[in-house]
């Protein structure tokens, strides 16, 4: 399935994977693998974003998404301003719209936002003229992640068509498994979707995934492995008997890995739960590119940004 690449990203926002065309994922993948060399620089910045400020609307607790957007918004010189609910007005009953349009008041070209209710960044794009980038909404959708996870599959494989991916854990209350499955299926690969009964989504067959209730018939020459932790915040009582049942038949350890393509690499969004959902062997062994993915993090933060201020006719790396 040959992609052509798009030559600009068609929306002002990105909220979603499930609005961006195969074109526009395309383009952010290539666009980052340029912006990638920046962090090999001594000096690890470009003029790029230089008059623009960003917003860092971070209303669930983060540490790698978060961090990720900062080193990106700073490599790219732009101002910004970093909001936590914590230590906001939302504490005394403000709502997200008199949040966003106090921040609007102060000009921001940019809003990251981090919510936990799907489909607060759509609602906020909607009437706010600044660029909005979703962070992360409920159990709806985490584009970014889905996209650095991409830009990390495409370094390996040099291209998603055909690739076999398996996502385990906590499918149901993953916003990160929903984007995956978008942006894979767009991009011509095989998703399986592996969790207990009570951990699948309903809506599995919608999203173009084939599911298991079984680790090991999933894994069979799978080339992508990504672990998803249990999300109990999300779940008002343990959908499974004990976590050590769980680590038992849902685990990936070296053992199970071997199932997988010789090649398969390992992925995990974090953060991770170390013997839960992944054996510690496997998560620090040879074919874990978890770190990688972190890395990779701020190159596609860095291409959005930019492809969202308009590009510029020099290639970005150069700018």
């Amino acid at each position: 399935m040959a992609v052509e690449k798009a030559e600009a990203l068609a929306g002002k926002d990105v909220v979603g994977i499930d609005r961006l065309s195969a074109g526009e994922i395309q383009l952010i993948l290539e666009t980052a693998d340029e912006l990638l060399e920046v962090a090999r620089r001594p000096i690890k910045k470009v003029p790029t974003l230089r008059g623009y400020t960003v917003v860092n609307l971070f209303m669930e607790p983060s540490t790698r998404t978060r961090f990720s957007f900062e080193v990106a918004e700073k490599r790219l010189s732009a101002d910004t301003l970093n909001f936590s609910s914590s230590s906001s007005s939302v504490t005394k009953g403000e709502t997200l719209f008199d949040t966003a349009r106090n921040l609007m008041a102060m000009a921001p070209d940019f809003i990251i936002i981090r919510h936990p209710n799907s489909g607060a960044p759509h609602r906020l794009a909607e009437v706010i003229p600044a660029s909005i980038i979703n962070a992360g909404d409920g159990i709806n959708e985490h584009p970014t992640q889905a996209l650095l996870d991409a830009f990390t599959m495409r370094q390996r494989f040099d291209s998603l068509e055909g690739l076999k991916v398996v996502i385990a854990g906590d499918i149901r209350h993953s916003r990160v498994a929903r984007s995956n499955a978008f942006l894979l299926d767009k991009m011509g690969a095989e998703v399986r979707f592996v969790a207990p009964a009570s951990l699948l989504p309903r809506e599995a067959e919608e999203l173009g995934v084939s599911t298991f209730v079984r680790l090991e018939p999933a894994l069979e020459g799978a080339d992508v492995v990504m672990m998803l932790r249990i999300q109990l915040e999300r779940q008002s009582k343990m959908n499974f008997p004990s976590m050590r049942e769980y680590f038992d038949f849902f685990a990936l350890t070296p053992e199970r890995l071997e199932l997988a393509a010789e090649h398969a690499v390992v992925m995990h969004p974090g953060p991770m739960n170390r013997g839960v959902e992944i054996d510690s062997v496997v998560a620090d062994g040879a074919q874990s590119v978890i770190l990688e993915q972190v890395t990779n993090g701020v190159a596609i933060r860095m291409a959005i940004l930019y492809l969202l201020a308009g590009g510029r006719s020099e290639s970005p790396s150069d700018s």
